[in-house]
């Protein structure tokens, strides 16, 4: 389909009449200027979610870039997608400045520029970064796994994270904690996170909880928590997760390391809605997996929790952005000796006490 193509004075009459002029420029390129009264929106914001910005597939509407390519790209999207009305401005900001048309300053705000090269993606977008600044999430551990996560989700520009963790800053965790630094030893950990985070990023919320969750008083911390990361280290504490967010619907995203190895999944079981397929069901509890032993006992090489909490980290922005596919029903495995990945699918067990479909009572009677 051909793209309708007018000059720049042509454009500035049609917009002169009451034409919508969309400015389809990065926002590091609106700050050099752009032409009066355009509104700007990202090529792929607008390609992604033009029905935010343009009200019916029969308004006309004009398209600016900074040469012309990208407007005609545009345009081209937007015609496939039903849209037809749209023009696009032969040679862009470039040609309406040569032809001495009204310009405007556009004043960048630190939310377009910090976020401008995630809100490119077409998949993501405003709507997507705007998703991300409502969210909140709870990360139990401020450790090897809790440091990567809430680095990247902090950055990413989740806007309320709270941090759970009763330990405080020893020499020995700044080999994989990556929150932490030599001057923060003998902090708590949840101080010195709350610092660090604040200052890689103070446009978010930070809150944190100096406690050791259990499984009576993991519940106080889920009111309006959108999704939780595991950042633990043991299976009481995960059992504790999982049982707290199964029983509330919240959707959690576990990961563990070994040595030279980890594995990374997502839980959404809810008891209440019937969908199963939780921590017990991977991990039975027993005797063996209580007792099993730590990175403190086992040992961990340090990058190994960097990459484990990126991963848990990812599909966290994935769940809250809601793009790509989960780890839901995967189990990811990872040998870092070996630089080798496999999957495990899981299965959700009907007979769990947690989230199955029977009932303690039912366990019992068959007993």
């Amino acid at each position: 389909m051909p793209v309708t193509v007018v000059s720049v004075n042509q454009a500035y009459a049609m917009q002169q009449n009451g034409m919508q002029l969309i400015d389809v420029r990065e926002a590091s390129e609106w700050a050099t200027g752009m032409a009066q009264s355009a509104k700007p929106v990202s090529k792929s914001e607008l390609e992604t979610n033009a029905c935010h910005h343009i009200t019916s597939f029969e308004q006309p509407v004009l398209l600016l870039c900074a040469g012309g390519k990208r407007s005609d790209a545009c345009a081209q999207s937007l015609a496939e997608q039903g849209y037809n009305q749209i023009y696009s401005v032969f040679g862009g900001t470039a040609a309406w400045k040569q032809a001495n048309l009204p310009m405007q300053a556009y004043q960048i705000n630190d939310f377009d520029l910090r976020y401008s090269r995630q809100m490119i993606l077409p998949n993501v977008g405003r709507v997507g970064q705007e998703k991300l600044a409502n969210s909140r999430v709870l990360i139990v551990g401020a450790g090897g796994l809790g440091s990567p996560a809430a680095f990247y989700l902090a950055a990413a520009g989740v806007g309320h994270i709270e941090i759970i963790d009763n330990d405080i800053v020893d020499l020995s965790n700044l080999q994989r904690q990556i929150l932490h630094k030599n001057r923060n030893i003998g902090e708590s950990k949840v101080s010195s996170a709350k610092s660090t985070l604040n200052e890689l990023n103070p446009s978010i919320v930070v809150e944190i909880h100096n406690d050791a969750i259990n499984n009576t008083n993991i519940i106080n911390y889920l009111n309006n928590i959108d999704l939780v990361i595991d950042g633990t280290d043991n299976f009481k504490s995960r059992y504790a997760i999982s049982d707290a967010c199964t029983a509330l619907g919240i959707p959690w995203v576990y990961g563990a390391v070994y040595r030279f190895e980890g594995q990374v999944s997502l839980f959404h079981a809810s008891k209440t809605e019937a969908r199963g397929g939780c921590y017990r069901c991977l991990f039975p509890e027993t005797g063996s997996a209580v007792n099993a032993p730590n990175c403190t006992e086992a040992g961990v090489l340090g990058v190994v929790p960097g990459i484990i909490g990126l991963l848990q980290a990812t599909e966290a922005l994935k769940y809250l952005i809601g793009i790509g596919n989960s780890l839901q029903g995967r189990l990811l495995n990872i040998d870092l000796l070996s630089m080798k990945m496999h999957e495990v699918r899981l299965i959700a067990d009907p007979e769990c006490l947690i989230c199955g479909a029977m009932t303690e009572s039912d366990h019992t009677e068959s007993d």
